[in-house]
């Protein structure tokens, strides 16, 4: 597959470069990646698509949509006694929607930053919290102590950081809507049960100014950084070239 030439930085070009949040993450994995994907036009290898995960994100922003029309709490919320309600807001379908999302042009490095949220909703104290929907399936109770979460709270970090970006009052404390499907049950039946929990997180976003212009650094270079430590892609690719030696 020759390399993609569209969406690729140009080191002199003044036009705001649109860079998501995904590729925040990727920077922040390995930056090697990163500058193939967005200079040169070489991304990794796509997965497969968890259509499942979709589903249930679907469903759960249909859900959530009800109270907020009627600004009322989520039963969810009243379980964990939390005092707040889904937040109404005319953009709220675009800052969900991928490829727009919440927006900020960061002019330090001439980044548009863009990021889809799954939700948010608005405490008591009139401060917006940020939620994200996760869901798994797993014997043990769901929790976010996992070396891989972490990209999952820089992802609520980003988030938390568009919404002050853009002028809004943000609480630290962010939530995970994660559901974890049941396979203790004796029968399919046609449907799939889950547990629900509400995870508590207190994002920190103060790495984000400095790594947004690591990464500007990084894309102006005539040359690609080196490969992160422990990124499997680089050390495939790697592996390859030694074996064909």
């Amino acid at each position: 597959m020759p390399p993609r030439t569209r969406n690729l930085y140009d080191p002199k070009s003044k036009t705001p470069y649109k860079l998501s949040r995904s590729k925040i993450e990727l920077f922040v994995r390995c930056p090697r990646c990163f500058y193939f994907d967005r200079r040169v036009g070489v991304g990794r290898p796509q997965g497969p698509a968890f259509t499942l995960n979709v589903a249930v994100d679907t469903l759960l922003k249909k859900e959530f949509d009800v109270h907020r029309a009627k600004q009322t709490a989520h039963p969810l919320m009243r379980a964990y006694g939390l005092k707040a309600v889904p937040f109404a807001h005319e953009e709220i379908d675009v800052w969900r929607e991928n490829f727009k999302g919440l927006q900020f042009h960061h002019e330090a490095s001439n980044f548009l930053v863009t990021g889809a949220i799954d939700d948010v909703w608005i405490g008591a104290d009139k401060q917006l919290i940020v939620v994200d929907y996760k869901a798994t399936s797993k014997k043990d109770e769901v929790n976010l102590d996992s070396p891989w979460q972490m990209s999952y709270k820089r992802q609520m970090d980003i988030y938390q950081w568009l919404l002050r970006q853009n002028g809004f009052k943000v609480a630290k404390r962010a939530y995970f809507v994660y559901v974890n499907g049941r396979a203790d049950l004796e029968a399919f039946d046609g449907k799939l049960e889950f547990k629900v929990a509400l995870l508590p997180y207190d994002g920190n976003d103060v790495w984000i100014n400095q790594t947004l212009l690591k990464m500007r650094k990084c894309l102006r270079a005539s040359k690609a950084p080196k490969a992160a430590g422990d990124c499997e892609y680089c050390g495939y690719v790697k592996a390859l070239t030694i074996t064909q030696k």
